[in-house]
């Protein structure tokens, strides 16, 4: 493998570092240990700039490119974003409609258990959900359909493969154009 470049992120499908290489897992690193890396990286992602600073955290995050795509909010260098769950809210959703037919037997001796060809959807002896009305076109009562999900929070990240990024700490350091 050839000279990585110091600062260089790179990803590994095994469970340590490779030799000059670290984690990117959010940890504070002394500047006196390593001042050419602390001159890329500096502080953004974190550290007090004096006595120490932070590698990036790629732990239960996923890499993204700095700038703005089309459509896409601005992204700086550093920054992190997003939530692995989310819970969602009526308002959220697009409105929408779900319509159905339900046509009362009145007769309780022509009521079957069992549809039979050509029936039409029957009200149960006890049905408490319908409304009880002969106005075509009438919505549902409130108990009819209910909230599902009980406002928990469901996963939200994308599929995955765990792997790990780690940065390089020794190697050329990069030149400016």
């Amino acid at each position: 493998m050839s000279d990585p470049f110091i600062g260089e992120i790179q990803i590994y499908g095994f469970n340590f570092a490779p030799y000059n290489w670290a984690m990117c897992q959010g940890q504070l690193m002394p500047i006196q240990q390593n001042t050419a890396l602390f001159s890329l990286l500096g502080v953004q992602f974190g550290g007090n700039g004096t006595s120490n600073y932070q590698l990036p955290n790629y732990v239960g995050n996923a890499a993204c490119g700095q700038g703005q795509g089309s459509g896409l909010t601005p992204r700086a260098v550093g920054e992190t974003f997003g939530s692995s769950a989310v819970t969602l809210l009526s308002g959220e959703m697009p409105a929408h409609t779900h319509g159905a037919r339900i046509y009362n037997q009145p007769t309780t001796a022509n009521r079957t258990g069992i549809p039979a060809s050509g029936d039409a959807i029957i009200t149960p002896e006890s049905a408490t959900i319908l409304a009880t009305t002969t106005t075509t076109n009438t919505a549902f009562p409130a108990q009819t359909i209910g909230l599902a999900g009980g406002n928990q929070a469901h996963e939200n990240r994308q599929p995955y493969l765990t792997l790990n990024f780690c940065i390089s700490l020794a190697g050329t350091f990069p030149q400016r154009p």
